[in-house]
């Protein structure tokens, strides 16, 4: 609580507050998650009108009395990441992430630095699937639902790459008799462990990251996904 000063931010979402203002999500590095009102941004004048964007580097100053703080500043401090097509959805994917998963006033700078990270690597084409399973990993990690990857769970054996895993959102990877619906290998598994995905594996990996992160959404899907394949 108080006056925060100049803080490393990223807008995630915003929505109307009365006529002219605003309520802000953003994402910050050192305070985590905040939402605070920025009086009179919808107006044609405003300072800030064309600066609250998604995927802008900003530094943001704002006073906190309660959970809802008031937004004092925001200044640009870099060109935005040119995203388009594909990599326009991708950064709207990890907003989403970021709400829905975030608890506010929750920092991890960890997170924020490897956000800041991927929206540079998708400004510049790279592959979008090994960034996003790399970042979900990540992200659970540091909220506490850090996945079992590399022993099974129950005996504790290592997975072994040329083994077949149903995987447990909750507990980790179970062995099966072989590959089939819903499944994961072994290899998929240690690669995301040591974070170095083969195209072999991300068909794999997606539809694992997706039911881990739905089960911990509890079942509530991201309107993101609607748009493409994340």
């Amino acid at each position: 609580m108080g006056r925060i000063q100049l803080e490393p931010a990223y807008i995630l979402h915003s929505r109307s507050f009365r006529e002219t203002s605003l309520i802000v999500e953003a994402f910050t590095r050192g305070h985590g998650r905040v939402a605070v009102v920025a009086r009179g941004a919808k107006s044609a004048g405003s300072r800030w009108r064309n600066i609250l964007q998604p995927f802008r580097p900003l530094l943001l100053s704002w006073n906190q009395k309660s959970e809802l703080g008031t937004l004092t500043a925001a200044d640009q401090i870099a060109s935005p990441p040119a995203l388009q097509g594909t990599s326009l959805y991708c950064g709207l994917y990890l907003n989403e992430l970021l709400m829905r998963l975030l608890h506010r006033g929750d920092p991890h700078a960890e997170v924020f630095e490897r956000y800041r990270h991927v929206l540079s690597e998708l400004a510049s084409e790279a592959p979008p699937q090994p960034l996003l399973r790399v970042f979900e990993k990540l992200l659970l990690e540091a909220i506490g639902y850090a996945m079992l990857l590399d022993r099974e769970y129950g005996s504790g054996a290592d997975v072994q790459r040329q083994n077949w895993y149903d995987y447990k959102p909750d507990r980790g990877p179970v062995l099966s008799s072989g590959p089939g619906k819903g499944r994961v290998s072994g290899a998929a598994l240690l690669a995301l462990k040591a974070e170095n995905l083969q195209a072999e594996s991300l068909s794999e990996l997606r539809m694992l990251m997706r039911a881990v992160i739905g089960y911990h959404l509890g079942g509530k899907p991201l309107a993101s996904l609607s748009l493409f394949s994340a």
